[in-house]
């Protein structure tokens, strides 16, 4: 990039999920300088325009999806890879060589995240000036790490969420040779809100729910069996199940047997509820945290909330808490149930990133120094990821190939051209997923290709 010094950054976040979508906004606004939730933040005005796409597929959220993230930037444009590619190669003055956005934000999974950046890199090349590329992870870091990292690879910026991660994601890129530079430490942008009060009166529990963690209807009908019980073993405790989606919609992970069918027919006692909403407001009212292992469990440390993460179902790598191990929340629902409160450990508070207090609001000041450097520069380096056609021949064809792009980042032949994103679409297909909900999972995939001809028109 050329040196600048504007106020206002000119920000792009492609997601490609409700979480995500979440992830890449407020880390956006984070990059500009500004705190979502805190009170310096209220009375600031923006520091960057940011325009928002979301990437047309199968967790596309839906209207609703997006109103309880609590990102709170304006709705995002949905479109195709190759549609948002070429937004971004558009240029900002009408000059060639200066590109549209200062910086983009990719919030996607590894795979489109690798074609995101072969696709930048094709329509880059030879030009010098272009657009700093920021990627990262949205939560937890518990499979596939060194697959994750290595489609990443390639961005200016790689976002690691604690100490703990920072050091994991450097030794990945080392021991494959690859450059490691890009690595930052930062921390998750959502941590936030309230440090956790008691109040007179008020006592409950939340158990925040996973779309496929645990995967089986018996393990997810045991966890929601020992909630309700809980429920009526403390009558005086409001006890709330809260859910991730509704029946119909998707997130990153498909749910094939979501809580609110499984408690259907059960007799629910008059303590015990369902409820949607912003995890952050959630929390506000919250006395106990329990989870197998979601990424509601590091805002809650971080609120000082008391946090209990489940064993019962073992501590495993498939169920992700094993992550937990050694943060002194790990426990079950019998303990639970006699009235066990976990007391988290410091120290592992502190190396993963969600220590209570205020050191959150400096995570992102060495990311900033980062960015200012890159942008300050007169050129960056062509992108380079690390999967090639040298390095990954049989691997990273099928990847690209996915979002319609050639292994040198170029439109496959034949590809549709992009087109502008058609408003109908959404407010149809969001219809399409209304009707759905209460639909067994064979039934939306019996719609699913009804939704994916939508998408041609």
């Amino acid at each position: 990039m050329p040196s600048r010094t504007p106020s206002r950054l000119r920000i792009a976040v492609l997601a490609d999920s409700d979480t995500r979508w979440k992830w890449g906004a407020l880390t956006a606004r984070r990059l500009a300088g500004q705190m979502p939730g805190s009170e310096a933040d209220a009375s600031r005005p923006a520091a960057c325009d940011l325009d928002g796409f979301l990437l047309r597929g199968r967790a596309t959220p839906t209207s609703r999806q997006l109103a309880e993230v609590g990102a709170d930037t304006g709705a995002p444009v949905e479109l195709t890879m190759a549609h948002f590619l070429d937004r971004a190669a558009k240029s900002a003055t009408g000059c060639a060589e200066e590109p549209a956005y200062d910086v983009i934000v990719l919030a996607l999974v590894g795979g489109a995240a690798q074609a995101a950046l072969h696709g930048l890199a094709a329509r880059w090349r030879g030009r010098a000036r272009r657009p700093v590329v920021v990627t990262g992870y949205v939560g937890v870091v518990y499979e596939k790490l060194a697959d994750g990292l290595l489609l990443r690879h390639g961005a200016d910026i790689v976002l690691a969420n604690s100490r703990h991660d920072a050091e994991r994601f450097r030794a990945v890129y080392e021991g494959v040779g690859a450059d490691a530079g890009a690595v930052t430490e930062a921390a998750l942008p959502f941590l936030g809100g309230a440090p956790h009060r008691a109040e007179p009166g008020r006592d409950t529990v939340v158990f925040a729910a996973q779309p496929s963690v645990p995967e089986s209807r018996a393990d997810r009908q045991y966890l929601l069996r020992r909630l309700v019980a809980h429920a009526r073993r403390h009558p005086g405790r409001e006890v709330v199940l809260k859910l991730r989606s509704q029946p119909g919609e998707h997130t990153t992970h498909i749910e094939e047997h979501p809580f609110q069918k499984l408690a259907r027919g059960v007799d629910l006692p008059p303590n015990f509820r369902l409820a949607y909403g912003n995890m952050g407001e959630v929390l506000d009212r919250t006395d106990l945290l329990v989870t197998v292992s979601s990424t509601a469990a590091l805002e809650s440390l971080h609120r000082s909330v008391p946090t209990a993460v489940l064993t019962d179902l073992g501590v495993r790598e498939n169920l992700g808490n094993h992550h937990f191990v050694g943060s002194g929340c790990l426990t079950s629902w019998d303990r639970l149930d006699a009235g066990h409160r976990p007391a988290p450990d410091a120290g592992w508070l502190a190396a993963h990133g969600v220590a209570p207090g205020e050191a959150h609001q400096r995570a992102f000041d060495g990311v900033r120094e980062r960015l200012d450097g890159l942008l300050t520069r007169r050129s960056l380096p062509p992108i380079a990821p690390y999967y090639t056609p040298a390095t990954a021949p049989g691997y990273l064809p099928g990847v690209l190939a996915r979002h319609h792009l050639a292994p040198d980042g170029t439109p496959l032949p034949g590809a549709a051209p992009a087109r502008e994103p058609n408003g109908l679409r959404r407010v149809f297909r969001d219809a399409v997923r209304d009707a759905a909900r209460g639909a067994y999972r064979h039934g939306v995939q019996r719609i699913a290709p009804v939704i994916r001809r939508m998408g041609e028109l």
